[in-house]
């Protein structure tokens, strides 16, 4: 594959797809614009097809920016998810401490990476929602560490309310991701994901195919 022009290499060192996945209302959204946008909204979200942003870290040296999608967690839009998996780098496992149903479904969501993500793509398990009372949680942080240490992936409980855990669960994504590329004998840009022009005008802001008025953290 041909280098891209210098200029196009100027702003960042890797380009890394990221994606959370995990059920409907478990705080998929309110993460990513915790982390992108640095803000929170107690009113209720939902995703309609797929969302994105764009942040760009400085990670040991280097330029990283992040392409985070944003997945419907709903059922019927599950199969517009799907192609999504495919040449996603880095893959956040979203559930709710509070809704031990979104727990239980992870196991799910991890069937549906094996079956369309790639082999080598790094996963994290969130459980968010960490900031509700004790009195409302439904999954102990301990089921959540053994169900990481079972598939051999790193567990973060998460808030994005309060900002708890936030920006190490992206970062610890990201070099996770960088230093499995760097190990690899092909060149940068060699690794990074494509947008097409089509894409350019909304990725620096992110972009949305739909979206409803209505954001759980």
């Amino acid at each position: 594959m041909a280098a891209p022009p210098a200029k196009a290499r100027t702003d960042y060192d890797y380009l890394v797809k990221l994606l959370l996945i995990g059920d409907s209302g478990v705080g998929k959204s309110c993460l990513l614009l915790r982390f992108s946008d640095g803000s929170f909204t107690t009113s209720f979200i939902t995703t309609i097809g797929i969302d994105f942003k764009i942040r760009t870290i400085e990670l040991d040296g280097k330029r990283i920016k992040l392409q985070i999608w944003d997945t419907a967690g709903q059922e019927r839009f599950r199969t517009i998810t799907t192609a999504y998996y495919r040449g996603a780098m880095g893959i956040l496992l979203v559930y709710d401490v509070t809704d031990e149903s979104s727990f239980n479904n992870i196991r799910n969501w991890i069937r549906n990476i094996e079956q369309h993500a790639s082999d080598n793509v790094n996963k994290i398990l969130v459980g968010n929602k960490a900031d509700m009372d004790e009195s409302k949680r439904a999954v102990p942080t301990s089921r959540g560490q053994a169900l990481a240490d079972e598939y051999g992936i790193k567990f973060f409980e998460t808030s994005a309310k309060t900002n708890l855990n936030v920006e190490q669960v992206f970062f610890s994504m990201a070099r996770d991701v960088k230093q499995r590329l760097s190990e690899n004998d092909s060149k940068p840009e060699d690794r990074t994901i494509k947008i097409g022009k089509a894409d350019q005008a909304g990725v620096e802001g992110g972009g949305a195919l739909q979206k409803s008025t209505c954001c759980s953290y």
